[in-house]
């Protein structure tokens, strides 16, 4: 099998597929006034067919893992569909989605059916009036919800995705532990990072995710070996919890020397980083089947321009104005 690889021998197992860049939510470090239609109509997003083309090709260049990313991906009346449609190639072992969580306690089941393996749930704090300052929606409750329904539907674990906000919630790790000691839920902390509307919140909340780190290492939690198609998380475990905690550091030295991933925005684009540029576009070729090697050539084709780096240390956002944008 051919594998997708780059100037600087890093290997990609991993695809982000945003299918939507429209959010529900409003959170304040992403979409703090709400979602706006970025000028393209919601129709122009990927089709079932473009997302069953694009995963093919990806999956026939060694992809492993997909993750169906927006905005929020449960906005697609179809999500289903492309659950079912992703899953159709054997290649691709895990199949994941990033959600609020507010439409998992009516929907989860039908997602596990139609063959979605993994889910990551934002929770940005455990304290539901704060819950509901962050977010913009009252919804604390129906997302525990949703996260019960999980487990109900037979989901071994849920990670819990919570971005890591100076004078928000960065003092609140007693309170998530505790959350997760008897419950099978991998929490990740994500450090904010820097987006293009985003530098002055980014100025006033950003803390390092090693403030996180220093504390679980003198409480006895140890850090765990990277499988090659995992995430970036730093996942640490101890002896007396259930849970787990991931770290997730894009500040850290060497953070882009693990990279495995690339990310196809919900118009077809492919990124090479969360803080790239315009990207590569796949959609002129996914019209039909004819262009399938043609496709192939052009992802292969396309890492070739990946940097080494994001450069985000320099303050460079690329034109990533906010996460919804192609996808987190």
């Amino acid at each position: 099998m051919p594998q997708l690889t780059d100037a600087f021998a890093r290997k990609f197992y991993y695809l982000r597929l945003s299918i939507t860049d429209v959010c529900n939510f409003r959170c304040t470090y992403c979409l703090p006034d709400g979602y706006k239609s970025t000028g393209h109509a919601k129709k122009s997003f990927l089709s079932l067919d473009e997302i069953r083309r694009v995963t093919r090709a990806f999956a026939e260049l060694g992809t492993e893992k997909v993750r169906l990313t927006g905005g929020e991906p449960s906005l697609r009346r179809d999500f289903c569909e492309i659950i079912a449609a992703v899953r159709e190639n054997p290649q691709i072992r895990t199949l994941a989605t990033t959600t609020n969580g507010y439409r998992m306690a009516r929907d989860v089941a039908a997602w596990r059916d139609a063959g979605l393996t993994a889910i990551n749930v934002s929770v940005d704090s455990l304290d539901a009036r704060q819950f509901h300052a962050i977010t913009g929606q009252d919804k604390f409750r129906q997302v525990m919800e949703g996260i019960d329904a999980a487990f109900e539907a037979g989901y071994e674990k849920v990670k819990v995705n919570a971005v890591l906000m100076r004078d928000v919630n960065h003092k609140q790790l007693p309170a998530f532990l505790n959350w997760i000691k008897d419950r099978p839920i991998q929490l990740r902390f994500i450090e904010l990072m820097e987006t293009g509307d985003g530098s002055d919140l980014f100025r006033k909340h950003h803390v390092s995710g090693e403030v996180i780190q220093r504390q679980l290492m003198q409480q006895g939690w140890q850090l765990q070996l990277r499988g090659r198609s995992d995430g970036p998380a730093l996942v640490f475990r101890h002896p007396d919890y259930q849970g787990e905690i991931g770290l997730i550091m894009p500040y850290a030295k060497d953070f882009c020397a693990s990279c495995n991933r690339l990310r196809v925005s919900a118009i077809g684009n492919l990124h090479l980083c969360l803080f790239g540029e315009q990207g590569v576009p796949l959609r002129d070729l996914l019209a039909d089947d004819r262009d399938h090697e043609a496709l192939l050539d052009r992802i292969q084709g396309g890492l070739h321009r990946k940097k080494q780096t994001h450069f985000l240390h320099e303050g460079n956002t690329g034109i990533t104005q906010n996460l919804s944008f192609i996808g987190g």
